[in-house]
């Protein structure tokens, strides 16, 4: 959080719609992917500049342009002149900390999400900053890397049997949407697993390192609030929006978007509300074996007191003290400091503090 408001202050005092890429770089050069289909045709290719997209704007088909890499901003200042995006269209696009929010433009509709994926050997949430542009023919897509988890919907795009093909660039929006969304639930399943793993390890023998454990994955949690909870919010948007580039037969598979999102906020906040419990349960087992130990060590204590006290008595450099005389006062002061011992601990089990 620190790192993102440090490098959003260098826009401090700058203009409105002032273009600077504001994140890390995660691509090592821009690579521009068109993607043009109807229901007959279909053509894939890349590009080496935004003016070779400028033709598919006025196209009758449908066409899906994906530009990967933010960090060349004449490429994004391009891309914005050529398709009539406004200023703070491209300023978002370069803000790679934006909250997921969508914006209706009246010639194009504009959102911005967070793809999520999971990060087996780190064993943490990668995130990447997306900005989706819908157009009256096309969807333009802005990805801060090369690599996405859009495989399936490229797969459809290319099957002629599937229904992408017969609708709109809107569908095209919803269907980049819904994959999306629905990823966030493959990431909630990890999440899920690293949950019930630290409960076992709560329940049973906690360390420090749980501890650890359990506080990166509520900061993790609260990340992942973050970037999904707004999401529900975008897509209410879009269905509630009086855009024509939103044709009514796409409203109802926005809305079943919108039920996933509801769905993983719910699922999200149940595992919240785990994460805080753990936490809990972690103090009572630490507090707990803190008792057990503190039992034991007050046992022990309170047995040799009068051990101590017998001994205290026959230590003490007294000449006239009879006992001291006697033949068999030794084995007697054993047998007395016995009987307390074993007197006590017979106690001790009888009241189960032992």
């Amino acid at each position: 959080m620190h790192r993102a408001i440090k490098r959003t202050s260098k826009k401090a005092g700058q203009a409105p719609g002032t273009l600077i890429h504001i994140g890390e770089r995660k691509a090592e050069s821009v690579r521009i992917t068109v993607i043009d289909y109807d229901e007959q045709n279909y053509q894939e290719k890349q590009v080496p500049s935004i003016e070779e997209c400028v033709p598919y704007k006025t196209t009758p088909t449908t066409t899906w342009i994906n530009i990967d890499g933010l960090h060349q901003v004449e490429v994004i200042e391009e891309a914005g002149k050529e398709f009539d995006l406004h200023p703070l269209i491209l300023e978002d696009v370069l803000n790679t900390n934006q909250r997921p929010k969508m914006e209706d433009y009246e010639s194009c509709i504009f959102a911005v999400m967070k793809m999520l994926r999971y990060d087996e050997e780190k064993g943490k949430i990668r995130s990447e900053q997306i900005s989706l542009v819908l157009g009256s023919h096309y969807v333009i897509t802005f990805q801060e890397s090369i690599g996405d988890i859009f495989g399936p919907v490229r797969e459809r795009i290319k099957n002629t049997k599937w229904r992408i093909r017969k609708l709109g660039a809107d569908y095209l929006l919803y269907a980049l949407i819904d994959c999306i969304v629905d990823h966030y639930f493959v990431v909630l399943e990890k999440m899920a697993d690293k949950i019930e793993t630290l409960q076992e390890q709560v329940t049973g023998d906690p360390s420090q390192d749980t501890l650890q454990q359990i506080h990166e994955l509520k900061r993790e949690m609260i990340f992942l609030r973050k970037s999904v909870w707004p999401v529900r919010e975008l897509v209410n948007s879009l269905l509630r929006s009086e855009s024509s580039l939103i044709d009514k037969t796409t409203e109802i598979y926005l809305r079943d978007v919108y039920d996933h999102a509801v769905q993983i906020i719910d699922a999200m906040e149940t595992y919240r509300e785990m994460i805080s419990g753990m936490l809990d349960v972690y103090l009572s087992s630490i507090s707990n074996k803190m008792n057990a130990v503190m039992k034991v060590l007050t046992i022990i204590a309170t047995i040799f007191i009068p051990l101590t006290f017998v001994a205290g008595i026959y230590g003490m450099n007294f000449k006239y003290m009879p006992e001291l005389e006697w033949r068999w006062a030794y084995p007697m002061v054993w047998v007395v400091m016995s009987a307390v011992f074993v007197g006590m601990i017979v106690y001790f089990k009888r009241k189960n503090w032992l």
